[in-house]
């Protein structure tokens, strides 16, 4: 039987998407329901048919799952920034781990790869260093900022998040109140009117610095002055800047930054090296758990000082500088100029003189350094989303380094490409899931993969592991047989 649109259904939650909405079934179709939880046993509307799925809405809960907490943000129904906020923390990193056993599984076809336990993080508040706020208007025509709610542009009005520390919401207040006392213009995306489309604020979590832009449709702001001098009396307050976005787009920045008050830039310490971060930088959004995802990279990687560390995807430098000072030579790639300009003067900031920075494509960069015979022995691969082209991977493996850690935020990508890299002989051993973005589905993994050792190293290993006397023994054994 076909489910109805507005039709009620008894549903029990079994699974969660990637997404985080729970799964559930009724005659056989399954039914996705946001905010839910594994266990729940559900009374549900749908709210959407199609072919294949259903998705439905909460309109009672008859029997609660085990995992439910009461959300602790006032927000959270409506607001799409958090999924996981309704569950505790531990049933949380369950799902996340699941999530990385199935991909590795029924995506990438293996049955005893070692998953380590995820890696928690110790704030599930607080942990991001970057917010971006859209300006909008409600209904009666006043400003609001906040939050987008889930998968639209209608924006949730709020003062607070409990994602970000708390002086952001004393910033995005003092911003707001500046706004609408000097009844600053709001941006308009349906007419491509108004001033205001975002407020955008940046910390440094070791130093404290605070960086506060305005991200506008035009070049300039009234009563800047005003702003300036209440920003003052927040602790940490280091620059405004605002950024020009008259484009008629989706993009939150555009390409120019024009400074207003103080530095370009703030500093933030992370793996003990110092990084200047502007409007544009690529950072971490969680520093903290950003250097327990590096530590575990590096430990794969086991390097030398007689290493050269290939580091694809390399973005502003920060995984590859981090390990920079343990190798002979660090070769990033990345396809940003802006990213790698920010690279080469982290480098210098940090006194790292033995690292190249590369600015193209990553799949022809490992072309033309595989065609200068340049050998990586080790290669760390951080791509987007979307994964490695397969070609990428293929000049990775013609380049034979002895060990490929790769870096990904998204299971699936990753489970299809180490199962390219597996059938190419590069054996995945061990995977580390670990929790960067507490609160949503998000789930980063570090992965290990080490190339087969050819005979000439197997019989160099052989040796190398037994002492004169038990090889000449082994020998007289072989010699009396062969007698």
């Amino acid at each position: 039987m076909n489910l109805k649109k507005n039709e009620i259904y008894e549903t029990t939650v079994t699974g969660m998407t990637t997404e985080g909405s729970g799964v559930g079934r009724v005659n056989d179709t399954a039914v996705f329901i946001s905010n839910s939880a594994i266990g729940d046993v559900l009374k549900t509307r749908i709210i959407k048919t199609s072919k294949n799925y259903a998705i439905g809405r909460t309109e009672e809960i008859i029997i609660p799952s085990p995992d439910r907490v009461n959300p602790d943000c006032k927000y959270f129904v409506q607001c799409g920034g958090c999924t996981y906020r309704h569950i505790s923390y531990d049933a949380e990193l369950q799902i996340k781990y699941q999530r990385v056993e199935d991909a590795v599984t029924r995506i990438g076809g293996f049955r005893n790869l070692k998953i380590n336990p995820i890696v928690s993080c110790e704030n599930r508040c607080f942990y991001r260093n970057k917010a971006q706020l859209p300006f909008g208007k409600d209904n009666h025509s006043n400003t609001i900022m906040g939050f987008y709610a889930y998968h639209s542009h209608r924006i949730i009005d709020s003062d607070c998040c409990l994602l970000q520390p708390p002086v952001f919401s004393e910033i995005s207040r003092i911003v707001r109140d500046w706004a609408v006392r000097n009844n600053v213009s709001v941006y308009d995306e349906i007419l491509h009117r108004g001033l205001l489309r975002h407020l955008y604020i940046r910390i440094a979590e070791v130093t404290g610095e605070i960086m506060v832009c305005l991200v506008i449709n035009g070049k300039s702001v009234p009563y800047k002055n005003e702003l300036i001098d209440r920003l003052k009396y927040v602790n940490g307050f280091k620059s405004l800047q605002l950024n020009v976005n008259t484009q008629k787009t989706n993009v939150i920045l555009g390409k120019e930054c024009i400074k207003l008050y103080g530095s370009n830039y703030i500093t933030d310490i992370l793996c003990g090296l110092k990084f200047n971060i502007s409007p544009l930088s690529f950072y971490q959004v969680n520093r903290t758990q950003a250097e327990k995802l590096y530590s575990i990279a590096e430990n794969y990687a086991k390097l030398s000082n007689d290493d050269i560390l290939l580091d694809l995807y390399c973005g502003t430098g920060t995984i590859g500088l981090s390990m920079a000072k343990k190798v002979k030579k660090l070769i990033g790639v990345e396809i940003i100029p802006q990213a790698i300009e920010n690279a080469k003067k982290n480098a210098a900031l940090n006194g790292i003189d033995n690292a190249e920075f590369i600015c193209a494509d990553a799949a022809k960069a490992t072309v033309k350094l595989e065609k200068q015979g340049i050998k990586p022995d080790v290669v760390i691969l951080d791509p987007p989303r979307k994964g490695c082209d397969k070609s990428l991977i293929e000049t990775v493996v013609k380049m034979t380094p002895d060990k490929v850690v790769y870096v990904s935020c998204d299971s699936a990508t990753m489970a299809r490409d180490i199962s390219i890299f597996n059938e190419l002989g590069y054996k995945p051993t061990e995977i580390t899931p670990v929790d960067m973005f507490p609160a949503t589905p998000h789930v980063e993994t570090v992965v290990l993969m080490s190339r087969p050792m050819t005979e000439h190293e197997k019989y160099g290993e052989y040796f190398m592991n037994r002492s004169v006397s038990d090889i000449m023994s082994e020998y007289s054994e072989q010699h009396d047989e062969w007698h």
